[in-house]
């Protein structure tokens, strides 16, 4: 491996305020996927910074965010790498939660604050930096770089798809390095071969053309009850699913893959602690939590509205109610099928009346394992920390990983440690301790080395 780590760690170090002023720059720039505010002036950000260490790059309009894609490294270079990262970010809300204010970064006993810090913005820059830093001290880069940068991954990625078959020619590559390595309660960092699936629906219920006084409630339809009461229908008392035939299309696990499952270690103590717990759902075991953690589909009541949610009383009969909810897809699920059972369902109980609004989703996709990009992160990860990584099958969570890796034909590894066990991700108060900021750019560094020179 022919990678010199003291004038790299030389170069971070010496760049260091300029580096984090850079991630300054990143954080103060909103880029919220949800209403679109700042996505423009983000993804050309992004794109400014790739040019700036030479990156040829192209910024894909799309009916939502902008693709920002680039290519860095020798054109002849032996092996290509795709990076994925994305520069949108969650809303803020609630604002009142925030120790500080979410688009300024914030350095308080090493931690670094600010919406985007740990979920992507962190991990995007760093590696970018990591590139500058390989550049000025290594010389070329070992490999090709081809980078993907997406601004809808926080609501369901949904254009990259129709985006990355239009380009397929672009995507060619031998292993892709996705977003998301993160490091457990014990230390230990947590790298995965894929994720989950995502349908994502909103609920709508129409009742009376505005809200009523609740004295008619005896003659006049409550949308909030009706949307309850469907509601009520694909979930049993003990959390069990009852969306009728949804699982029946979960392919079942295999030894090998539950034996994977098993092997995952995870701190159930620190985890229940952390979450203010005191024990799983339905008190089941740790072997089952993890189990089914993992291993089992999802139907998540995300949030419910209706009528009044104000101080004191308000006595109306709501005019609507909406609910949004969250279906987590293991292999045999798909968006398409999640979406037509729902509909099915409820017109098969009297709620042909319920709307459900499509909001987007993401199919199943996991690696198989021993590919070159997951044995070339073990081995930076053993070079960074010291630390031989756990490798999750796939992580609960979910990301585009489908249309470029599992359509592709391209093996994936989520690697890196940009999300530590209190990150915030998605929460006020969001943050990446800042000596994971530059171990990002070691472990990149160390990652282009393995992929680069380790047999196929």
């Amino acid at each position: 491996m022919s990678y010199q780590t003291v004038p790299f760690d030389q170069y971070i170090e010496a760049h260091r305020e300029r580096f984090l002023a850079e991630f300054g720059q990143f954080i103060a720039q909103p880029s919220v996927a949800a209403d679109g505010r700042g996505i423009p002036e983000m993804a050309a950000l992004v794109a400014e910074r790739l040019r700036a260490v030479g990156a040829e790059v192209t910024v894909f309009p799309t009916p939502g965010s902008p693709v920002v894609y680039a290519e860095i490294g020798p054109a002849d270079a032996a092996r290509t790498l795709l990076i994925y990262n994305h520069y949108d970010v969650q809303p803020e809300d609630p604002l009142d939660l925030w120790q500080t204010p979410p688009f300024e970064m914030v350095i308080r006993d090493g931690i670094i604050y600010g919406r985007g810090t740990s979920d992507d913005k962190g991990e995007l820059l760093s590696r970018i930096q990591a590139v500058e830093a390989w550049l000025a001290t290594q010389g070329d880069l070992p490999v090709r770089i081809k980078w993907v940068v997406e601004g809808e991954e926080e609501t369901g990625s949904n254009h990259l798809e129709t985006w990355a078959d239009a380009h397929r020619d672009l995507l060619a590559a031998d292993g892709i390095l996705w977003e998301g390595g993160s490091y457990d309660e014990a230390g230990r960092p947590i790298f995965g071969l894929g994720g989950k699936g995502l349908a994502y629906f909103e609920l709508r219920c129409q009742g009376p053309s505005h809200d009523l006084h609740s004295s008619v409630a005896p003659m006049v339809v409550n949308p909030a009850w009706r949307l309850v009461w469907a509601l009520s229908t694909l979930k049993a008392p003990d959390d069990s699913i009852i969306l009728d035939d949804y699982l029946q299309h979960v392919r079942p696990l295999t030894d090998e893959e539950w034996a994977r499952i098993d092997a995952v270690p995870l701190e159930f103590d620190a985890m229940r602690e952390r979450w203010g717990l005191e024990q799983w759902l339905n008190g089941m075991s740790d072997h089952e939590a993890r189990r089914r953690y993992l291993g089992a589909p999802t139907i998540t009541l995300c949030g419910f509205h209706s009528g009044y949610g104000g101080a004191g009383s308000k006595t109306v009969l709501p005019a609507a109610a909406s609910a949004k909810l969250d279906f987590r897809l293991v292999d045999g699920l798909t968006v398409e099928l999640a979406r037509r059972l729902l509909r099915e369902h409820l017109d098969r109980r009297g709620f042909a009346d319920i709307e459900i609004i499509d909001l987007g989703g993401e199919e199943f996709a996991a690696s198989p394992p021993g590919s070159l990009v997951e044995r070339a992160a073990v081995a930076a990860s053993e070079q960074t920390w010291g630390k031989t990584p756990v490798i999750f099958p796939w992580y609960a969570g979910s990301g585009p990983v489908y249309p470029l890796s599992a359509k592709q034909g391209i093996p994936v590894i989520f690697a890196g440690a940009t999300w530590h066990p209190n990150a915030r991700a998605h929460s006020p108060n969001e943050n990446i301790l800042l000596k994971d900021y530059f171990a990002s750019m070691r472990f990149t560094a160390a990652f282009l080395a393995y992929f680069a020179a380790l047999e196929a």
